[in-house]
């Protein structure tokens, strides 16, 4: 029996799948058996010939994050994360739903989460720096960054270090510029990754992990849809909003849908104060857009 190594999964490839091991690339097909590999992935694999390995096993995950995918079914982007940083700038526009909905999903994935503010050479209104406060509160730590200017990366860069993250915004905010700005040498390792498994070129839509010169993991994952709802509940939306964890067990029903129910404490605490009206009405934006398999 081929020896089982530990390795890591950094990319997938056209042909494969990219695992590093010793500091050395190896280009890896998986078994038919297992479910499908994600970056950030550890696993157990053997050397089916010189340079070409095979995957045996995916070993325990402590995180993972998913999209949604054909027939209402996800598929795995990126494993064992620590912190998801939420870019987001004042143009194209703050999609305050979009953030929500990131963090509601780390929130039920146990993974931390940060918001990043970019571009900002931009002049921020009253209403924003409202809001962002109200994250503050909430106990999100808030970077204010600029692409363009590398003394306002350096606490960023601090927060990065020691750990894997991954960058998740929407489109035009800024997020490759603040990749590149991390990672000044992507486009080289982004090569070398290609090149030395000499397989399958390296797609930009597929996720991949740097290690970061001063510590620590990056994943980056390009476009706007990495994750969504799919695979949350109305409950678990509900656990995502970190202001409600408190108050769900108050109220008068087990099954509340903190809507019109009766004896719902979220609802009378929006409307009294106590929470953000502004957060708890993207609440139920995002309930309307859960699958239909929900009451």
């Amino acid at each position: 029996m081929a020896e089982l190594l530990e390795g890591l999964v950094i990319a997938h490839l056209g042909q494969g799948i990219a695992v590093e091991h010793d500091d050395k690339i190896i280009l890896c097909q998986t078994l038919r058996r297992l479910e499908t590999v994600a970056v950030g992935d550890k696993v157990l694999w053997s050397l089916a010939s010189p340079g070409q390995g095979r995957i045996e096993e995916i070993l325990p995950r402590r995180s993972l994050l998913a999209r949604p995918s054909r027939n209402g079914k996800t598929r795995p982007v990126a494993a064992n994360i620590d912190t998801v940083f939420v870019v987001f700038a004042v143009e194209p526009y703050c999609d305050f739903l979009l953030i929500d909905q990131y963090l509601a999903v780390c929130e039920n994935h146990h993974i931390k989460a940060a918001l990043v503010l970019n571009k900002t050479d931009l002049a921020q209104s009253d209403s924003i720096e409202k809001e962002l406060r109200d994250y503050e509160k909430l106990g999100y730590p808030l970077y204010r960054v600029s692409a363009q200017d590398a003394s306002k990366l350096v606490e960023l860069k601090r927060a990065l270090k020691d750990q894997v993250s991954m960058l998740a915004g929407q489109s035009g905010v800024g997020k490759s510029s603040l990749t590149n700005a991390i990672i000044p040498d992507k486009d080289v390792k982004t090569n070398t990754i290609s090149a030395t498994t000499k397989h399958g070129r390296h797609t930009t839509t597929a996720a991949t992990l740097y290690h970061l010169d001063e510590g620590g993991d990056l994943i980056d994952s390009p476009g706007v849809a990495i994750f969504g709802l799919a695979g949350l509940s109305e409950q678990q939306l509900a656990y995502g909003y970190r202001e409600f964890q408190p108050l769900i067990d108050h109220c008068q029903f087990n099954d509340c849908r903190h809507l019109h129910d009766k004896g719902c404490t979220v609802r009378m605490a929006a409307e009294n104060g106590e929470i953000p009206m502004s957060r708890y009405q993207r609440f139920l934006k995002l309930r309307e857009k859960m699958p239909a398999t929900y009451p």
